[in-house]
């Protein structure tokens, strides 16, 4: 039987190919990631769909601000005057927070039967000093009138007593002494009356004087609690939306203010703002203040809806910094920013961002803020993507 040998040749042609396939499979690989290595990811490659670049970023000052109303009225619970100054009042009825209300509508109402009931007490207690006033001083009239006339009968015999001694002289001696005994105590009685009588004047003005000073006192206590009943209703002064402030409740919670709250004098209830005309009050850092300057063009956006932008102008930076919150070294200055046009979701309280060009006095193309599309309502704008 004939045997199978293998071929040398062969096997080393065989083996030259597979050596020659790995090395062409490691060239490509090392190809592969050159070419990767050439274009690298970086920031400004990531920015540029959106339209934002490196330099761009860098040639802006970013402004971190909150939105508040142009106008607005703040509704606290009315200042008491009086000797209710320091009740409590009951909120009877409470304008929903969101209600867009009319000038003269009505916001919030404190009960005012405490007022009321005061205020008729104080008038009633008015009118009863009056009339104690009028008795009192009828009463001293009429005293003074009997006064004057046991005076007058005093005088009379003083006088009759003087006569009585002129005769003294064709008298016996014993008649003459009784005579000079009656002038003088006549005499003697009509001072100890004048004096008497002057201190009952005195007596009786100081009475009629407590008396007056509490008719005085009652009729003010009447007129506060008077006004503080008309203070109880408290309407809008201007077209606007209410927002509902919140206060500290006994359980450590901040919560809204609801109907049938109990509230001290002071405490704010609500806020009725226009929404037709808002600002951004917005910190500029220490290092940034040179690049913020008044009639600045700036574009704003809502932290909470960040789709939205709107055009502003910077209105006014304060002269004078304050030390930041952090610590004493930083300060900031306070810009006012105006927004353009309005939006239904641009409502104070919302935090907002405030774009502004490094360089205003020269206009350059690069700090050119990105364009927007005017498609949205009541002249907000949305940002281009």
């Amino acid at each position: 039987m004939a045997q199978a040998t293998a071929d040398p040749g062969r096997k080393g042609t065989a083996t030259r190919g597979s050596l020659s396939a790995c090395v062409l499979s490691t060239l490509a690989a090392v190809a592969w990631f050159s070419a990767c290595s050439t274009t690298p990811t970086t920031p400004e490659s990531l920015a540029e769909p959106l339209g934002v670049t490196r330099q761009n970023v860098a040639q802006m000052v970013r402004l971190a601000g909150t939105v508040e109303a142009v106008r607005a009225f703040s509704v606290n619970a009315p200042r008491l005057t009086g000797r209710t100054s320091t009740a409590l009042l009951v909120i009877t009825r409470l304008v929903a927070g969101g209600t867009r209300v009319k000038a003269g509508d009505v916001l919030v109402e404190f009960d005012p039967q405490e007022q009321q009931r005061a205020a008729r007490d104080q008038r009633s207690a008015f009118l009863d000093l009056e009339g104690q006033i009028r008795k009192l001083a009828a009463e001293q009239e009429a005293a003074r009138a009997t006064d004057e006339a046991e005076l007058t009968q005093a005088a009379n015999d003083v006088e009759r007593a003087r006569l009585d001694v002129r005769a003294n002289p064709f008298l016996p001696r014993i008649e003459a002494e009784t005579n000079d005994l009656a002038v003088e105590q006549a005499i003697a009685k009509l001072d100890q009356l004048e004096r008497t009588f002057g201190l009952k004047r005195t007596a009786a003005a100081a009475a009629l004087r407590i008396l007056e000073i509490r008719r005085d006192r009652a009729r003010r206590d009447a007129d506060h609690a008077e006004r503080n009943a008309d203070l109880m209703t408290v309407t809008a002064p201007f077209d606007g939306l209410v927002v509902i402030d919140t206060i500290f409740r006994g359980s450590g919670q901040m919560t809204e203010v609801q109907e049938g709250d109990e509230v001290r004098s002071g405490v704010p209830i609500l806020d009725v703002v226009d929404p037709s005309s808002m600002q951004v009050r917005a910190s500029v850092n220490q290092v940034d203040i040179t690049h913020v300057a008044v009639g600045q063009a700036v574009r704003i956006r809502l932290d909470a809806y960040p789709d939205l932008a709107f055009e502003g102008q910077v209105e006014q930076v304060a002269p004078l910094a304050v030390p930041s919150q952090l610590t004493p070294k930083v300060r900031t200055f306070v810009a006012i920013v105006s927004i353009a046009g309005s939006h239904e979701r641009l409502m104070p309280d919302l935090s907002a961002s405030v774009d502004i060009p490094r360089s205003p006095r020269t206009p350059d193309s690069s700090t050119a803020l990105p364009p927007v599309e005017r498609d949205a309502p009541n002249g907000a704008h949305r940002v281009a993507q």
